[in-house]
């Protein structure tokens, strides 16, 4: 046989799709898991209905896995697809118009009928019409090929085609240069005690090996060598997971039990499922009955001594302020995790967005300031959650983490840290009564650490150390109960005082030449598509300043001088302005606002002609 073509490319995007139950997100989180190993920088964008099982067939019962990788580093999923694997009509029409010209289209036929494509609003079938002619096409019967692969296991049609993601992996793996073992040991541990299922998902992917190596239709394979990256232990993670590595790692360098109180709400339930797994660190979880219980057990076991926190999404965040409040009010360190996703209500439960972030700064009532913390991306979420626990146990508060579901979901490689490299976080409990006037021994349960302004924080059953806690207004110091205009005049001031005096890090701007006027602003999971944003208009011949803001609440000292350096300030985000409204209100400064609310992040070559559209009008 004639040695096949090896093409060697920089990058290549590519992305699965099919229904909800193809196996789309596992084929996906497949490829990503050897891609890592061999070393390729990547990021990654799963997409998926709301619905646990859609409507098959049908164009919202669609999931897609989109996967960028390459030979140096990238900041984002890709803004389209190089390559679309169709496992049917639904997924073809879905996904078709993000996919450029000259593109590879791998195309299952099998679910091509008459039926399929009206279901879909095709009158003709775009393999046949002309539609699809300025593509690479390759029209291939997977679930036919599968089946045929696996006639030796006797198994019928319906459970024979349910491989066909696998000979798909199989196929693309011989494409791309992917090792296959790690899948086959995947497989061999996923589907250990059913041997059948086991086996017949091991041939599926061999066979779509073996068909890429030996076939005819494609003619050339691809290479995309490793990236280059510092020395280092790297795996691959999503921003769920390295979100509860970081809250496990902050429990343990805090010498504090780790309690996560939660109710399962999309996009945020994995962390919930991943903690569980590690009570060896001394990890408790509870899965409450709604989502106000979930949050009064963590506030709960923050008054014992715990490091609370509690996870949520969408409308949970709303059920939960009033608790909240109650610990801005009791002065105790919760962490608040929101994984933001489309609203308002319910709205798109499995899409993301950014709109959160005006809830989690006024959300509750009365003047209830709590911290803020946005990570940037999904490895940034490990760092991420050991700020916001360093800051709810140093300065005794609740403290806000916005991720969202781009950066829930998402992955990228991520540098196993050095355990000694992680900031130690001191509870400093108190252990000797606090004493009033004269002969008063009480416990002063609100006298406060003259830096931090932090109030004591007394395990219960600590001898000495009785004291009451409650949603009424305290008097600073013992912590009686107070309806003294003064004295609550001066209790919401110390704490509005004491999250304004949270030590955060300055604003870090990145201006290579020095020279730029205008400065592009961003907070949370923008970070990445400003980037490769800002790079685009670099390349181009722009001179271009970025900004990224991981700290919201309170925001870092030099925000306003950082502002003011420059002629404009665009200020990108996934929702329709709020953090623009803000640094207006605040700082008086005309930040222009480039607002999005689609349910995706931003693309790239998007954000790069608007960017650099503002800077020509300089």
């Amino acid at each position: 046989m004639t040695a096949k073509q090896v093409r060697e490319l920089d990058r290549v995007v590519i992305r699965f799709a099919g229904d909800s139950g193809d196996g789309m997100q596992l084929t996906g989180d497949r490829f990503t898991a050897e891609t890592a190993s061999f070393g390729n920088d990547l990021s990654t964008l799963p997409n998926f209905p709301a619905e646990i099982r859609a409507p098959a067939g049908t164009l919202p019962g669609v999931s897609s896995f989109q996967l960028h990788f390459a030979d140096h580093d990238i900041l984002t999923p890709g803004d389209a697809p190089d390559v679309l694997v169709a496992m049917n009509p639904a997924a073809l029409k879905a996904n078709l118009p993000d996919v450029p010209k000259g593109a590879i289209l791998i195309i299952d036929t099998a679910e091509f009928t008459a039926r399929a494509l009206k279901k879909v609003g095709y009158a003709t079938s775009p393999l046949d019409d002309g539609t699809l002619g300025s593509y690479q096409v390759h029209s291939l019967d997977l679930t036919g090929m599968t089946m045929k692969a696996l006639e030796p296991f006797g198994l019928s049609r319906k459970e024979a085609s349910r491989s066909k993601n696998m000979y798909a992996l199989g196929l693309l793996s011989w494409m791309y240069g992917r090792s296959i073992e790690g899948t086959v040991r995947f497989l061999q541990t996923k589907f250990a005690t059913k041997a059948d299922i086991r086996d017949a998902n091991i041939t599926a992917v061999k066979a779509g090996w073996n068909y890429g190596e030996t076939t005819e239709d494609f003619a050339v394979s691809y290479e995309i060598k490793p990236a280059p990256m510092p020395v280092g232990r790297y795996r691959n993670i999503t921003g769920n997971l390295a979100l509860s590595y970081g809250l496990i790692a902050a429990s343990q360098q805090s010498k504090l039990p780790l309690f996560l109180g939660s109710y399962p709400i999309t996009p945020a339930s994995d962390i919930l499922h991943e903690i569980s797994k590690h009570k060896r660190f001394g990890v408790r979880t509870f899965q409450a009955e709604d989502e106000i219980a979930g949050i009064g057990a963590a506030l709960g076991a923050a008054f014992g001594g715990s490091l609370g926190v509690t996870t949520t999404s969408g409308p949970g965040v709303a059920l939960k302020s009033e608790t909240v409040g109650l610990a801005v009010s009791l002065e105790l360190p919760l962490i608040i995790v929101d994984v933001q996703r489309g609203g308002p209500s319910t709205g798109l439960p499995t899409k993301t967005e950014q709109a959160d972030l005006l809830q989690a700064m006024y959300g509750r009532n009365g003047e209830a300031p709590v911290p803020i913390v946005a990570p940037s991306s999904p490895s940034d979420c490990f760092d991420a959650a050991i700020e916001a626990a360093r800051i709810a146990v140093t300065y005794r508060t609740p403290v806000f983490l916005l991720s969202d579901g781009y950066l829930a979901n998402g992955s990228e490689p991520w540098a196993v840290p050095d355990v000694g490299s992680l900031p130690v976080i001191e509870a400093d409990f108190a252990t000797d009564p606090n004493h009033g006037s004269n002969d008063d021994a009480e416990f002063w349960p609100y006298l406060r650490d003259q830096r931090t302004l932090a109030r004591a924080w007394a395990v219960p059953g600590s001898a000495g150390l009785e004291h009451r806690i409650g949603g009424l207004e305290k008097a600073d110091g013992s912590g009686n109960i107070s309806y003294d205009p003064t004295n609550h005049d001066h209790m919401v001031r110390t704490r509005q005082a004491k999250v304004d005096g949270v030590e955060v890090p300055e604003l870090d701007v990145d201006d290579p030449t020095g020279d730029a006027r205008l400065l592009v602003l961003g907070w949370g999971s923008t970070y990445g598509p400003i980037g490769a944003g800002v790079r685009r208009a670099r390349n181009a011949g722009h001179s271009i300043a970025q900004a990224h803001l991981r700290f919201l609440n309170p925001l870092p000292a030099n925000t306003e001088d950082v502002l003011r350096r420059y002629d404009r300030v665009l200020l990108p985000e996934m929702n329709l302005g709020q953090l623009a409204m803000l640094l207006r209100a605040r700082y008086l400064v005309d930040v222009i606002g480039y607002n999005q609310v689609r349910g995706l992040p931003f693309k790239a070559e998007e954000l790069a002609d608007v960017i650099m559209k503002e800077d020509d009008q300089l």
